[in-house]
């Protein structure tokens, strides 16, 4: 069995490509990653607005593109059923990552079911549990892999870098809409006509599991409705942008 050598790229290319992509259109960004990587580049979706707006995108350039997602068996119906059609509508497999159901049953005997309304360190174990543990696990596997992030989503996502290397999997994370609003975002999916999640029509920005997400006010900020019970607002990561490392 022959195994295909990682991709090397030194921080002097890293540089040069981030330089470069800063005007460029995602596409363009997609393009090169699917040259540079192909089947070891995969799209991580959360099914949000970003993701399958990315995922058309990406689609268009390799129609055997593939997409990774973190079933955590907690999504809203909504999130399924997108998923559902964005199967039907791309002929796409969705290699769907659960958590190790011996890990969750251990954290629900000890703290409960909704068990992270009683305080960040319980939200962040269940975090961990349904989303960090099968991310390294699906991530440990490819040698790319693309996010929805933005800058203007805030705290420290002001800071993506376009491509950056991935410590943590020994790979590259590339973010196509580092540079995109939400706006942007929105326009590309209502002209290409992608399905996309109905809860973004009914005051969803951000989309995670049914317990941790809600609604947000027009004057709110688009990130409110995660984990809205919470009063810092920087602390709202889940651990996937800023995991531990990990081992191949």
């Amino acid at each position: 069995m022959t195994t295909t050598a990682p991709v090397q790229i030194s921080d002097q290319e890293l540089a040069t490509l981030n330089e470069r992509f800063e005007s460029a259109s995602p596409q363009e960004i997609l393009r090169w990653a699917d040259s540079k990587f192909g089947s070891e580049l995969v799209l991580m979706s959360s099914f949000g607005l970003e993701d399958v707006a990315e995922f058309d995108m990406l689609w268009r350039i390799n129609p055997n593109a593939r997409v990774m997602t973190l079933d955590t068996l907690r999504l809203p119906t909504e999130t399924y059923t997108l998923m559902d059609r964005i199967k039907a509508r791309y002929d796409v497999n969705i290699e769907a990552f659960t958590p190790d159901m011996g890990s969750v049953k251990e954290m629900v005997e000890e703290e409960g079911y909704n068990l992270f309304y009683k305080t960040i360190d319980n939200r962040k174990l269940c975090c961990g549990v349904r989303k960090v543990e099968p991310l390294n696990r699906a991530l440990n596997t490819v040698g790319a892999w693309i996010t929805g992030l933005r800058r203007d989503q805030g705290m420290a996502r002001g800071e993506t870098a376009i491509v950056e290397r991935d410590e943590a999997h020994n790979n590259f994370k590339i973010n196509p809409l580092s540079n995109w609003s939400f706006d942007q975002v929105r326009a590309y999916v209502e002209e290409n006509g992608v399905p996309y999640n109905e809860l973004h029509d009914k005051g969803f920005p951000s989309l995670g599991c049914a317990p941790c997400t809600r609604a947000i006010e027009p004057e709110e900020d688009l990130r409110a409705g995660r984990w809205w019970w919470e009063l810092d607002p920087d602390a709202k990561e889940c651990g996937l942008h800023v995991v531990e490392k990990a081992t191949r």
